[in-house]
């Protein structure tokens, strides 16, 4: 029996330093001790299930023997998918994702493996192992690079998604190396990766490029209702009636009407999606859309109307929103940014809604709100209450404010966040308490090391 270094001669080592012999091992392992010997005399080639097995049998831990098992099964063998395939989704299981990442790449010079290395992608993606699924999704699209597939594009929107954190560079980085993939897209993804995009340069600021998305997602939408809507009711994706997609681009464009202080076309965009009265005999889930819109745009003209200067139309938002505890948080975003814009008073409201002033995920009728979009919401929303305070001359609070908004721009790296929260604490540093100054100066160094590491080489 060889004594070198394979897995075989490992077996064997253990066996003759444990005087232990084929049979008694075959019991501890639960091989058939005939299956056992042709493997240590190479024989018959080791299963996922049998090296799992003797490694279990030999005390040693889950996957000690995966880095050999590549050499030996994968690298020196033609890859056999009924063999690899277990490996890969027992690295996946056991996070050894150094191996899975180092057994999908000795395929890749086989472009046929692109489409099982793909299938496994989809089955871990599902799993929700999206660490794992990315590397495949990588090999996948290394692969086909030149081609011009869908595969490659849904690949590259796999990425995309997995890649989505609190990380606003990175976050950023991920939305413009996918977006000239989206045209590629079977048209049943399209919509939703629309979605997606937008909600991610919403928390960016990005509003030309939400307008330019929210125009070819409504579009799409729009084609897709009048041809093909019977088509995607029984489908998996898109991820709602066609109809949403239609009313979500209509609300994105009167947000970026309202952004650029154009109410009237802002006011217009609210007439459009507030009673659609073109869907003809909606279904259950329709309705719920068309109900939670009419909301949305009953709120929003409420809030078009507070920020294009009516400060009597307050008091009727906040009335309004109070009894829809989804639309609360979002109201007060609003309210915070009109009354540090027209100088109203809003403790009354603070105090009545002070529940809401701290972080959670958010939710609405239509299930729960894009993470990067809460957190960037509520990151603006300490800074707006900061000003407001500061400008009441409750210095304290105010700055206590600022600095909870800084602490949330660095765990996000929004460097617009950032700049904001230090020009405004340097505008009232002389009104700090040194317990105040001394934690900025600990989120000034964090900063620092954000932007070394920023301009550090890459080599």
């Amino acid at each position: 029996m060889e004594t070198t270094a394979t897995i075989r001669g490992e077996i064997a080592r253990y066996l003759q330093n444990h005087r232990m012999t084929i049979n008694r091992f075959a019991r501890i392992s639960g091989i058939n001790s005939g299956t056992l010997s042709n493997i240590l005399n190479g024989n018959r080639p080791m299963s996922m299930h049998q090296l799992d097995r003797i490694t279990e049998g030999m005390g040693l831990e889950e996957g000690h023997f995966y880095e050999l098992y590549i050499t030996e099964s994968i690298f020196h063998t033609t890859p056999d998918w009924r063999r690899l395939r277990p490996f890969l989704v027992r690295c996946a299981e056991l996070d050894k994702l150094d191996c899975l990442h180092k057994a999908a790449r000795m395929t890749m010079e086989n472009i046929n493996y692109a489409s099982m290395l793909f299938d496994l992608a989809e089955d871990l993606f599902n799993e929700e192992k999206y660490n794992a699924a990315a590397l495949l999704y990588e090999c996948v699209a290394e692969c086909e690079k030149l081609q011009y597939s869908e595969r490659l594009a849904l690949c590259q929107y796999r990425l995309f998604l997995i890649r989505l954190g609190e990380n606003q560079e990175e976050n950023l980085q991920a939305a413009v190396y996918f977006e000239p993939y989206i045209d590629r897209l079977d048209e049943m993804y399209q919509l939703d990766a629309y979605v997606k995009l937008i909600n991610l340069n919403i928390s960016l600021q990005r509003w030309d490029k939400i307008e330019t998305l929210a125009k070819r997602m409504g579009h799409q939408a729009k084609i897709h209702y009048q041809q093909n809507r019977d088509r995607f009711k029984e489908c998996e994706y898109p991820r709602k009636p066609l109809i949403f997609y239609i009313l979500y681009s209509y609300l994105m464009q009167a947000d970026i009407y309202q952004e650029r202080g154009d109410y009237d076309n802002a006011f217009y965009y609210v007439s459009l999606y507030e009673k659609p009265d073109w869907v003809i005999n909606p279904s259950n889930e329709e309705s719920l859309i068309m109900d939670q819109f009419n909301e949305w745009a009953e709120a929003n003209r409420y809030m078009y109307g507070l920020m294009s200067g009516q400060p009597d139309v307050l008091y009727h938002y906040v009335d309004y929103v109070e009894s829809r505890k989804d639309e609360i948080f979002l109201a007060l975003c609003n309210i915070m940014i009109t009354a540090n814009r027209h100088h109203l008073d809003v403790d009354p409201i603070l105090e009545r809604f002070k529940e809401y002033l701290h972080y959670r995920s958010q939710q609405n009728q239509l299930g729960k709100v894009n993470d990067q979009l809460t957190v960037h919401r509520y990151t603006r929303f300490l800074a707006e209450l900061g000003i407001y305070y500061l400008n009441a001359k409750q210095y304290d609070r105010g700055l206590s404010y600022i600095l909870d908004s800084l602490k949330y721009s660095i765990r996000t790296k929004s460097d617009n966040g950032m700049l904001r929260c230090m020009g405004i604490f340097e505008q009232f540093r002389q009104y700090s308490s040194k317990e105040t100054q001394k934690l900025y100066n600990e989120y000034i160094r964090d900063v620092q090391k954000l932007s070394v590491y920023a301009w550090s080489p890459q080599v």
